[in-house]
């Protein structure tokens, strides 16, 4: 058993990469190990802002030879197909082919074929120049001198299997057994022979810490000593730990501290400064909501000062960066939010639907339309609405794109705006993930549902729509976040109206239209409450003030056909929500097409309750019922179309068996007993009904035959499954459901 040691080493790699690039480079390694023959006890990466290392142990010395077996034709084939059977077997004549004989086949040549082992040192030689030059980074470069695409800058290679050196060349770059430390504190190089002589020296006199999992310790444990000694403690940040876990092969935790004037900023503005220019931790007393005045870097160095220097340092420059942000937070300040808001009629939002002012208009317009569905009042809606966008124009928004909404609150209430139209300032973009939070404050509720759809139904009208894998304005988060805003809010109302109505300000409003005028708002409800063509729209219209021909010829050219289409797409959003909550597909599937699909909490409340009968024994037992009485059905329409006007004749029932009168007796029951559960959308009382038809199902099947010789029974036994079917049906679509 051999040992592998490979590591690729760079200029500096980008720290998001790092994580990624360590299991693409193994899984690279491996995958050709093996495709060669090869195994291993145990396989590992590391990886660090200058290097990716890749150990294998146990490997095997050489891969097995191997014996294949190569078919041919039968004997006494045609010459043509012998001579293909011989060059792919790579034979010179048939005669060193064997025959076999098969009981049904007959006789027929097939080759043995034996394939040599290789050595493991040939593998890896073949194998590592083919894994860098194919290697798929997110972004790389090209040397001037060479083809070589890496990266960084690829500076050495070292390939040991069992001490020695494994000879091979990738772009100019010989592989060896030389390695480098840290740039300061012990740069070798370093002859290694071994993971364990590797790790020793680079962890050692090469002050570099190889694994990922144990650098990321060591900064959590310098974080704790250094809170713990100033009585602070760190602020969670997740993702600048990750971060920062790449950019420093030795790091050293230093607490500094910043200018306490600084703490009347937005408590996001100074996280976010020092985040994302200088990779600093906040930090706060314990309990408390605010920062302290200190901050933490992790250092790549070990300074003789304790790292009194590097906090200084630092300190500077987060004061220049915190200086910057005062100056536009008060600049920000002074310009009010309708002044800003008023810029966004020069910044367009996509050519084919506008300026984002002309965006502004519609949404401010179906938030006032949306805000009596979910309990806001609507002209604080509709105002939250015209401020959502302004911030975007400011200087803040536009340093840290990252505060947009979060700054437009400060300046709201800076203004003066009442808490909940501030508050829906900053929560209208979401949620922006599956993991983010919902607003459930009424005004925020309605400003974020408004702003999202109005982005889905006006990317629908122009036909940009998701495909495959590409979702560039990211309308798959904007749809989740519809659903997730209906649901976790429990609004009730009829999604396909909404859509309805804003696809047609995209479709036959010009851009300027002033849909909050007491005319095109009336015509926008209107649509809202009955639709495009009803009655109170077609009344709404006669009330456009000398544009009745005009928006008369509009609505008529409307095609509902996109809104239904943005309905099925939100549906699969609202499928991909379920599922990853356990909800079958088919149990999806199974209540989309009922009564009330417009309406998603209607739909999850179906769902709900059809899986949670589906996983009862009498659940199981009816649905395999119902699938055999569907069986007989689907077989009789293939025969030809089963009668029409096919129905129960209770006279005839009466002088069938007993088990054919009890199930007739049953679903009459059933049925009468469904409309008051169901009138209440008491989906669970309603499985609870169907639940009584188990027995009789039972039975019929098993005592009576369907198929009678008299045409006239077998009809009425065919009507009576029809009323199950259709009984059930009355609650879910039963045929959607899989055994």
């Amino acid at each position: 058993m051999a040992e592998l040691l490979l590591e690729l080493f760079s200029e500096e790699i980008p720290a998001r990469m790092q994580a990624k690039a360590e299991a693409d480079l193994l899984a690279a390694l491996t995958a050709r190990l093996k495709e060669a023959g090869l195994s291993w006890k145990r396989a590992f990466a590391v990886s660090g802002p200058r290097r990716l290392t890749a150990v294998i142990e146990g490997l095997d010395a050489r891969s097995a030879d191997v014996r294949e077996e190569k078919k041919g034709p039968k004997v006494g084939a045609p010459e043509q197909a012998i001579a293909g059977f011989l060059r792919g077997a790579g034979l010179t004549s048939i005669d060193q082919a064997s025959i076999v004989s098969d009981p049904k086949k007959g006789d027929s040549y097939v080759a043995y074929i034996s394939v040599p082992g290789r050595d493991a040192v040939d593998v890896i030689a073949e194998a590592v120049p083919a894994i860098v030059r194919g290697f798929n980074w997110p972004k790389s470069m090209r040397t001037a001198d060479g083809d070589l695409r890496w990266v960084r800058p690829l500076q050495k290679i070292v390939c040991i299997l069992d001490g020695a050196v494994v000879p091979l060349e990738v772009g100019g770059i010989a592989s060896g057994n030389l390695t480098e430390g840290h740039r300061v504190h012990g740069r070798g190089p370093y002859t290694v022979e071994s993971w364990a002589d590797y790790k020793k020296q680079l962890e050692g006199k090469g002050h570099v810490i190889l694994s990922r999992a144990d650098r990321r310790a060591r900064i959590l444990e310098g974080i704790a000593d250094v809170c713990g000694k100033a009585g602070l403690e760190l602020v969670p940040d997740e993702g600048l730990l990750e971060e920062v876990t790449g950019l420093a092969e030795w790091p050293v935790v230093v607490l500094g501290q910043m200018d306490p004037s600084f703490l009347d900023l937005p408590l996001e503005v100074i996280k976010l400064s020092m985040r994302t220019h200088q990779k600093y931790f906040a930090v706060r007393r314990p309990g408390t909501e605010g920062l302290a005045p200190n901050f933490i870097v992790v250092a790549n160095i070990t300074a003789s000062d304790g790292g009194a220097a590097i906090a200084e340092g630092n300190a500077r420059v987060l004061s220049a960066r915190l200086s910057d942000a005062r100056f536009f937070w008060e600049k920000d300040k002074a310009t009010p939010l309708d002044v800003m808001a008023e810029k966004l009629k020069t910044i367009a939002f996509k050519e084919e639907l506008g300026s984002l002012g002309d965006k502004v208009e519609r949404v401010a317009a179906l938030a006032r339309e949306l805000a009596p569905k979910v309990g806001a009042d609507p002209a604080l809606a509709e105002r939250a609405a015209r401020l959502a966008k302004a911030d975007l124009v400011s200087e803040m928004v536009g340093e840290f794109p990252e505060l947009q909404g979060v700054m437009g609150r400060y300046y709201a209430l800076a203004a003066g705006e009442k808490p909940n139209v501030a508050d829906a300032i900053r929560d209208h973009y979401k949620p922006q993930g599956p993991n983010d939070a919902v607003p459930s404050e009424p005004v925020a509720v309605a400003v974020a549902l408004a702003d999202k759809l109005d982005t889905l139904t006006g990317f629908w009208v122009i036909g940009e729509k998701p495909t495959g894998s590409k979702d560039p304005f990211a309308l798959r988060r904007a749809a989740l976040g519809v659903v997730r805003l209906i649901l976790d809010n429990d609004l009730r109302f009829s999604l396909d109206r909404f859509n309805d109505a804003q696809v047609l300000k995209h479709q036959v409003g010009p851009r300027n239209a002033d849909w909050s005028s007491p005319s095109l708002s009336a015509l926008a409800r209107a649509i809202m409450n009955e639709g495009v063509f009803s009655d109170q729209a077609q009344s709404a219209l006669t009330s456009i003030e000398g544009g009745l021909p005009d928006w008369a010829e509009r609505v008529s050219a409307h095609d509902p056909s996109v809104s239904d289409d943005l309905l099925d797409f939100l549906h699969d959003r609202l499928k991909v929500y379920l599922r990853e909550r356990g909800a079958r597909h088919d149990w999806i599937d199974a209540c989309l097409e009922m009564p009330g699909r417009c309406d998603l909490v209607l739909i999850v409340k179906r769902v709900e309750a059809l899986g949670a009968f589906l996983e009862t024994e009498d659940g199981a037992t009816l649905l395999a019922g119902y699938k055999r009485a569907a069986n007989i059905l689907k077989a009789e329409e293939k025969k030809g179309a089963l009668p029409e006007n096919l129905s129960v004749d209770p006279a005839l029932i009466a002088k069938g068996p007993a088990a054919e009168q009890a199930l007739w007796k049953s679903v009459t029951t059933a049925e009468a007993a469904l409309e008051a559960p169901l009138a209440k959308e008491d989906f669970a009382g309603a499985m609870k009904v169907l639940a009584g038809l188990r027995a009789p199902v039972d039975a019929f099947f098993e005592g009576v035959m369907v198929n009678d010789s008299d045409a006239a029974v077998r009809a009425n036994r065919l009507a009576l499954l029809v009323a199950v079917r259709d009984a059930l049906h009355k609650v879910a679509d039963f045929s959607k459901i899989e055994g």
